[in-house]
């Protein structure tokens, strides 16, 4: 008989009912299967402020999306991608609701580099995936899952693109900030797929009650529209005109403005930063 491996790790026991039962399990298990530590955290916290330069450009690009398609921007007018009915109207990067979307997503994009050392980040989280459901809102709002998870890959997708495309920030850097988003996002598709899938069915009866609280808000506290989310929200190019016109997303990196997708988010190594910035930069590489 072979004698054991002494560098095979012992096999962890997970308890399956605590996976749909208790939040923080779910996460801890999810933690050390995606090998998420520390060194991930800082990756999101020192590269932060890199992110929330991308922030404007990158909803601008994913409303550009979204309304490209009925069916993912039905969702603006009838709450529901399954409904098939007519519409009223058609929604538009400049329609009231869909200004007041891209408010939440530049916060939801801030708290994603916000601190994942703390429960209550993947509390946020999994809050955002129970209200695609038409849970915990007085008003429910229905997304299916299938639209959810193509959403996630294309965020995750101009996120990687534009990190890489940075010109000043080390490979090292890059590739820690794409790894730690990476897994952050694959987190996230897990706390929508939990509410969407019947997997752990017979557990229900043991979920805490959902409790409806308004948009933003989270145990009672408002968690969005902090000095951080206002920050992004005042970078975009231009703001929200007087007219309520959105203007074209500029990459922050090149001052390029960005007209036709995510392709144009790549940022040219040739444009040279200035000074100020790029002895900013090299100090913290």
């Amino acid at each position: 008989m072979a004698p054991p491996n002494m560098y095979q790790r012992p096999i962890q026991h997970i308890d399956r009912k605590d996976l749909y039962t208790n939040l923080e399990a779910r996460i801890q298990y999810l933690h050390t299967f995606l090998d998420f530590s520390s060194s991930d955290i800082e990756a999101l916290q020192t590269g932060h402020k890199y992110i929330k330069a991308l922030i404007p450009a990158i909803v601008n690009i994913v409303y550009k999306k979204l309304l490209q398609y009925d069916i993912t921007a039905r969702a603006f007018e009838t709450r529901s991608t399954s409904f098939e009915g007519p519409m009223d109207a058609v929604p538009d990067e400049n329609s009231p609701q869909i200004l007041h979307r891209k408010m939440f997503l530049r916060a939801y994009l801030v708290r994603l580099c916000s601190d994942p050392s703390k429960m209550e980040f993947w509390e946020y989280l999994d809050k955002v995936g129970m209200m695609h459901v038409g849970r915990g809102r007085q008003h429910p709002l229905h997304v299916e899952y299938m639209h959810i998870g193509a959403l996630l890959s294309f965020i995750q997708d101009v996120l990687t693109e534009a990190i890489l495309s940075h010109p000043r920030l080390h490979m090292n850097r890059k590739i820690a900030l794409v790894k730690a988003l990476g897994k952050v996002i694959w987190i996230q598709n897990d706390l929508f797929a939990k509410w969407y899938v019947r997997d752990g069915d017979e557990f229900a009866e043991q979920i805490e009650d959902i409790i409806i609280e308004r948009e933003g808000y989270l145990h009672g506290k408002k968690i969005i529209g902090t000095s951080d989310e206002s920050d992004a929200e005042s970078t975009t190019s231009g703001s929200t005109q007087a007219a309520g016109q959105v203007q074209p997303a500029v990459c922050p990196f090149t001052g390029a403005q960005i007209q036709r997708g995510m392709e144009n988010l790549k940022v040219a190594d040739g444009s040279a930063p200035s000074s100020a910035n790029h002895g900013e930069a090299s100090s913290s590489q």
